[in-house]
């Protein structure tokens, strides 16, 4: 075990829980994003009925992800906390409002409206932050002596801006390709019309991120341009077109599945792009996953933990995924 580099499979899993979390739940936020635009009463019943047997279940993977963060990587947790407070406030309430709101607007009737508008600023207040969150740490953090040496306000940039639109617009891309699988009749032809802007809008935002990040510190941009490296990572923006191809495609054809596993793959994509700019860094250019690493034996004892957990929790995702893999009326599935 001695010549396995361990803090390599720690950074490895914990990227595994954030890029499940995002494909998992990115998809329910996205339908409370877009949640405004379905008419009440039938086509918001379908939207939420679309997500009830799977919303809670997909949130896991954040708690895995942050805890992980946490037992595998302290000092990365102990710098990246404070320069996001605010963010991670924002997000913890958005998800407090929007699961709060799931279950009281079928209990509550009277104010139903009320939780309709919880759940979608809820849905749009979480993305926000979780993509803004994802910007303050491209750009940089400010760190001393091993501790956040930055302001209260420092995630705040036209960068982190940039990043939290893109993927809030990810999310509701990734919403709409659901209820085009998981509906029919009136709530699946408002989402396939809502998939075609969305997915030119999530293009755009990729682009534009992709963009500017080479920008933001010279190691990004010799890491995506220099040989021969550029021989390896010119092959994300050709899968990112070629699934982008298959997307709008399979959209024009009619297809229900098709648009929903290609909108993931850009995402994948996405997430290939990010591990590709910031490894091995986990504070970029200030702390890299050595640095921040967990003592060898406390990443054995957690390791043993994680090798019985996560085959659970896959289990039990894929499980529920299955049961309730049918269409979705307004009164549950058939």
């Amino acid at each position: 075990m001695e010549s396995l580099d361990l803090t390599v499979v720690w950074a490895a899993i914990i990227g595994f829980s954030v890029m499940a979390y995002v494909v998992m739940d990115g998809f329910d936020l996205g339908i409370g994003i877009l949640f405004p635009t379905f008419k009440v009463g039938e086509e918001r019943d379908q939207a939420m009925n679309a997500i009830a047997p799977v919303w809670d279940g997909n949130e896991t993977w954040l708690v895995m992800g942050g805890g992980g963060l946490l037992a595998a990587f302290p000092l990365a947790y102990a710098i990246l906390l404070p320069a996001t407070y605010p963010l991670m406030i924002a997000m913890l309430l958005g998800l407090v409002f929007r699961g709060v709101a799931f279950e009281f607007r079928w209990r509550d009737p009277r104010h139903r409206a009320v939780w309709d508008v919880s759940f979608a600023a809820g849905s749009v207040v979480a993305a926000l932050a979780q993509g803004i969150t994802l910007g303050a740490i491209l750009q940089g953090v400010r760190v001393e002596n091993d501790a956040y040496a930055g302001g209260w306000l420092d995630w705040l940039s036209p960068f982190s801006l940039l990043t939290g639109v893109a993927v809030a617009i990810g999310y509701a891309l990734l919403g709409a390709c659901w209820l085009v699988w998981k509906t029919e009749g009136a709530g699946q032809r408002h989402a396939r019309r809502l998939a075609l802007p969305l997915g030119i809008a999530t293009l755009a935002a990729l682009a534009a991120v992709s963009a500017a990040t080479p920008f933001l510190d010279y190691d990004y941009w010799r890491r995506w341009f220099e040989m021969p490296g550029v021989i390896l990572t010119a092959q994300v923006p050709l899968l990112v077109v070629l699934a982008a191809a298959t997307f709008f495609w399979s959209l024009r054809r009619g297809r229900e599945r098709l648009p929903f596993l290609m909108a993931l793959g850009l995402f994948l994509l996405g997430f290939v792009g990010l591990g590709i700019s910031m490894y091995p860094y986990v504070v970029p250019q200030a702390v890299t996953i050595w640095d921040a690493a967990a003592p060898y034996e406390s990443q054995i004892f957690m390791l043993v933990g994680a090798l019985v957990i996560i085959p659970l929790i896959l289990a039990y995702t894929a499980w529920s995924y299955w049961v309730f893999r049918g269409k979705v009326g307004t009164h549950g599935y058939h």
